[in-house]
């Protein structure tokens, strides 16, 4: 006996059946039934069936794709000419990949009319001051601000933010930086927020100052963002109309409590008080906002230099300095004029770190080049971002020895594993990759030494082949610098690099780690 089901109640009644007859598996097939009960009448059928059938005949979707993005389509509208739509986005600057996942994940973006829909909402955006290129970044991140009024959502945001953050151009630094921010009704509830942080006295200047950091703060709910103000105020004592706050606010914000207050556990082992966290937090918020690995480090660098908790409170920028590149050469460079009982400048630690390279060059390098005529040459191999690779890695024994003991006190390699990186055959092979066939500067990886440290053949070939297996098919990917790339943990990598380009390039996860050596 044939019986045909119409509507939602019939769909649920035979889910409910399935699920009491013959298990929740069954359930994984109804999906597209209830899709067939639902769209059943002539009148909806048609289109949806000329939909999948357009997106595998001209966008190239596979018949699976074509059938999960019709049944998005809900709307009994004629299907007209997609590809007035279709013209219309490549003249705007899609190419293939974007307008496939644009289509894909609002379809009933072919059902639009062109001139009535769709360009006076893209001429709305640029009239704002987004280029083409823009646009199709921001929409290509965020698919769903298309499906956006441009009276009732569109331009009541534009609006709004203009209003509060003073010009076009900052509304549109706001949107690059968080493309979903047109993508729904934020608006209300931004105006919400900006009234409870004026309310509770935090200035206009500072509420800019927020959004201009990361402008989604403001679209979350407000019981988040009193929470937010309660812990700055209560835990903290920040004040919220004093200048710090929006960098507070930023801190605690980016990161879950149970991570910051591991951070601060990290502080007291070192025998901080909460008086001087405060103090730090005060001054520089950015410190809880270092990684854990960061901290301890630095913490117990400090530590063996003698500096006390509440010192390194009061100037917690000096936690802040890469030690590689800045800490500790300097206080090498100072232990080295102080063995030698040379008069100095009697600088603070604090002052020492934070002048420019060139003055502690003046200052402290310079006056004694011929007290000491290897003293310059040295600190060069660390920090100067103009040298040349052949004075780092000369094969003179000084040298040598300079570079295992930077390896040992900044790196916190074991001597056996200093002496054998430092060795002249890894070092000739990682300077042939990175300059030669790479193509980077001398002074890049003289601004970046650890980068010759990793294994060229577990990790940084095999990186490097991911990424121009990327470039050379033209698909987008994070623009991270060869250090970052380089030093990320195979987790982050694969999650940057590999996983999001799966559906692309099936193989690419096993090509990459056939690629490196076991």
């Amino acid at each position: 006996m044939l019986v045909r089901f119409r509507g939602k109640a019939a769909a649920v009644a035979v889910a409910v059946a399935a699920v009491r007859f013959h298990g929740f598996a069954d359930l994984l097939s109804l999906y597209s039934f209830k899709s067939q009960c639902l769209y059943s009448t002539s009148a909806s059928s048609a289109p949806t069936h000329l939909l999948a059938k357009y997106l595998v005949d001209s966008l190239g979707f596979s018949k699976q794709e074509a059938s999960l993005a019709s049944a998005k389509v809900t709307s009994r509208k004629h299907f007209n000419n997609p590809d007035l739509v279709i013209n219309f986005l490549k003249q705007t600057g899609f190419d293939d990949t974007q307008v496939k996942k644009l289509v894909f994940t609002t379809p009933k973006l072919l059902f639009s009319d062109v001139s009535k829909t769709l360009q006076p909402k893209f001429q709305c955006l640029m009239d704002l001051g987004l280029s083409r290129s823009d646009l199709v970044k921001v929409m290509a991140r965020d698919t769903t601000i298309v499906n956006r009024g441009l009276v009732t959502h569109l331009r009541p945001t534009i609006d709004f933010l203009r209003k509060l953050l003073g010009s076009d151009e900052n509304v549109v630094k706001a949107l690059k930086r968080t493309s979903w921010l047109f993508s729904f009704g934020a608006h209300h509830i931004m105006k919400n927020n900006v009234l409870l942080l004026r309310n509770s006295g935090v200035s206009d200047a500072n509420i800019r100052k927020v959004v201009h950091i990361c402008p989604n703060y403001l679209t979350q709910k407000p019981e988040w963002v009193k929470d937010m103000l309660h812990r700055l105020e209560k835990d903290f004592a920040i004040l919220l109309h004093s200048p710090i706050f929006p960098y507070g606010f930023h801190t605690l914000a980016a990161q879950k409590k149970s991570k910051y207050e591991k951070k601060i556990g990290i502080f007291k082992s070192f025998g901080w008080s909460d008086d001087d966290v405060l103090m730090m937090f005060r001054k520089l918020p950015y410190c809880l906002a270092l990684s854990e690995e960061k901290i301890q480090k630095a913490l117990s660098y400090m530590k063996n230099l003698g500096c006390e908790p509440t010192y390194l409170a009061s100037h917690p920028s000096v936690l802040v300095f890469s030690l590689e590149k800045r800490v500790v050469p300097r206080v090498q460079v100072l232990k080295i004029l102080d063995e030698k009982k040379l008069e100095r400048r009697k600088l603070g630690l604090y002052y020492a770190l934070s002048i420019t390279e060139t003055k502690f060059m003046e200052y402290f390098v310079l006056p004694y080049k011929d007290q000491i005529p290897d003293l310059y040459e040295q600190l060069k191999k660390i920090v100067d971002p103009y040298f040349r690779s052949q004075y780092l890695y000369s094969s003179t024994s000084i040298h040598t020895h300079f570079l295992v003991k930077y390896l040992v006190d900044s790196l916190g390699f074991s001597d056996e594993e200093a002496a054998s990186t430092s060795s002249k055959v890894k070092i000739q092979k990682a300077l042939n990759l990175y300059i030669n066939e790479l193509g980077h500067e001398p002074a890049y990886l003289a601004s970046q030494p650890s980068v010759l440290i990793y294994s060229l053949e577990k990790r940084v070939v095999p990186r490097m082949q991911v990424l121009k297996i990327l470039d050379k098919k033209k698909l987008e990917r994070r623009k991270l610098a060869l250090y970052t790339v380089v030093s990320l943990s195979e987790t982050k990598f694969i999650d940057y690099f590999v996983l999001p380009y799966k559906d692309q390039i099936p193989d690419l996860y096993e090509s990459h780690k056939k690629t490196m050596a076991p």
